[in-house]
């Protein structure tokens, strides 16, 4: 297993915990209202939020089921969780710290496993999936929610590069086809798939991550060196905000 990369994925998001907690684009979102919606009828249901980062998803499955267990690479990101489940009166959510590729629960203890903005950091998206199914009952259900890369790939290279300068942890944005076959390979069966846009406003965007001005440069750099197809489809602005696709992805263990 490449611990370098998970460690390096720990100090990136460790640092930036709180920022992370605070972040407009993380804390709301037309995803978190349908996860919201999704979830509303499963007041029995024990949660797994995979990745769950500054914690979003969590707090909104917390509003629904039985018990969330947070769980994050990040022991620092964890205890912002922690700390803020506790401030809004959420007993029923733990933390629990460790690899998405290695998840110590044991089979059939979870009925749904979500994760939201987690996956293109992982080593092994394919290996979590298969751990996913083994940790979920029959009949659980699984929703990830993540960029979503075109598959064009002028468009697809163009996302990857700004996405890895910006953050050293980034691993790759999954297009549909490879998400469908990730999961079907890891034996899940996906009931529906929808997608839609993410707004990112630049500055705030770089600050998350505290890019280094020098791999900034770099971004708007090339940025503008871009095509009009590739800054068409970004819907690219003067400040170098931009929008990406996000992917929502629905599938249960049969």
């Amino acid at each position: 297993m490449a611990t370098h990369h998970h460690d390096n994925v720990d100090k990136q998001f460790g640092d930036q915990a709180s920022a992370y907690l605070s972040s407009a684009v993380h804390a709301s979102g037309r995803d978190l209202v349908r996860l919201g919606e999704r979830l509303f009828a499963e007041k029995d249901a024990h949660l797994l939020d995979l990745g769950c980062g500054g914690g979003h998803a969590s707090y909104i499955a917390a509003q629904h089921v039985k018990s969330v267990v947070a769980y994050d690479l990040s022991a620092k990101m964890l205890a912002v969780v922690a700390e803020a489940a506790k401030e809004r009166g959420y007993e029923h959510l733990s933390t629990v710290q460790g690899y998405a590729e290695y998840l110590p629960f044991a089979d059939e203890s979870f009925d749904i496993v979500i994760s939201r903005y987690s996956a293109h950091h992982w080593h092994d998206v394919g290996r979590a999936l298969r751990e996913v199914k083994r940790i979920l009952k029959p009949g659980g259900k699984v929703i990830f929610m993540d960029v979503n890369a075109p598959g064009n790939a002028v468009l697809d290279i163009w996302l990857q590069t700004v996405e890895a300068l910006r953050d050293t942890s980034h691993v790759r944005d999954y297009n549909p086809g490879e998400w469908l076959t990730m999961f079907t390979e890891a034996g899940l069966a996906i009931t529906a798939v929808s997608h839609d846009r993410l707004d990112l406003e630049f500055s705030s965007w770089i600050e998350r991550m505290r890019t280094p001005k020098v791999m900034a440069d770099a971004i708007r750099a090339y940025q503008q060196s871009a095509s009009e197809e590739v800054q068409r489809y970004y819907a690219q602005q003067p400040d170098g905000s931009f929008s990406t696709d996000v992917i929502f992805i629905e599938a249960f263990k049969p």
